[in-house]
């Protein structure tokens, strides 16, 4: 579907928990809190992470963080100890209990972290390095939005990665790392097996998590009116979220 603001907002989260074993997946920046001009600098909620506990309770385990952060930049921000999480845009994957899911995705050679340094320097962007990958951020010059994608792309032609662009950021990763991926993953284990996924993200890669969830008879949930969206029902903002949420 294309048009984001015509989406109709979802059923009551009370109404599908009763209707059937629900699992929910969401995304951190821009879902649970406010994207701001650099990634150290969002504001989280002092109690994000004790609602987090206790709507993951409420699902009976069956809730996951989806986030393009590392699991230990996440963990910075909002302690996840007892929830289920993917990292790096589902590169790294982990239980509730800690257990690794799958098989891990490889870190970026070394030569490419190199040519991200030299370029980033050259062009004037941010460069953040992850374990899984690495991103090139330009929410501070968005003028340099193209500059930064022809770059990145560069580079991933030359060590055989993964181009993906969000708002005001390109990252690179290994092929193959994606949310879609995590979500089917978390999907194969218990508590999640046999449950209607539904994952809630507002940039284009949440895209594939969404797409995953539809797979599996669920569906997916767009914040704010990016287009075009898989999604099957809209919340205007991170409020709405929490509102939808009970956090």
């Amino acid at each position: 579907m294309d048009g984001a603001s015509d989406l109709p907002p979802p059923p009551p989260l009370a109404r599908l928990m009763d209707e059937c074993p629900l699992a929910l997946f969401l995304d951190f920046d821009g879902t649970l809190v406010e994207i701001a001009a650099t990634p150290g600098g969002i504001a989280v909620p002092r109690r994000l992470a004790d609602s987090l506990q206790m709507l993951g309770q409420r699902l009976d385990g069956r809730l996951a963080l989806v986030t393009g952060r590392s699991l230990e930049d996440l963990a910075g921000h909002c302690p996840v100890d007892g929830l289920a999480c993917a990292g790096s845009h589902g590169a790294a994957r982990r239980a509730a209990d800690g257990r690794e899911l799958g098989e891990a995705a490889r870190t970026l050679p070394q030569a490419a972290f190199d040519a991200l340094h030299r370029g980033a320097h050259e062009l004037g962007l941010a460069l953040e390095t992850k374990t899984h990958g690495a991103a090139l951020h330009f929410r501070s010059a968005p003028a340099k939005g193209e500059q930064a994608l022809a770059f990145a792309r560069e580079v991933a032609g030359d060590h055989d990665l993964a181009v993906k662009r969000g708002k005001g950021v390109v990252e690179l990763t290994q092929p193959g790392a994606d949310k879609g991926g995590a979500v089917r993953e978390f999907l194969r284990h218990r508590p999640f097996a046999g449950s209607l996924p539904v994952f809630i993200g507002d940039d284009v890669t949440d895209e594939d998590g969404m797409a995953a969830c539809a797979e599996a008879g669920g569906f997916g949930i767009i914040v704010g009116d990016r287009t075009p969206t898989a999604a099957r029902y809209r919340l205007p903002d991170v409020p709405s979220v929490y509102d939808w949420l009970d956090l």
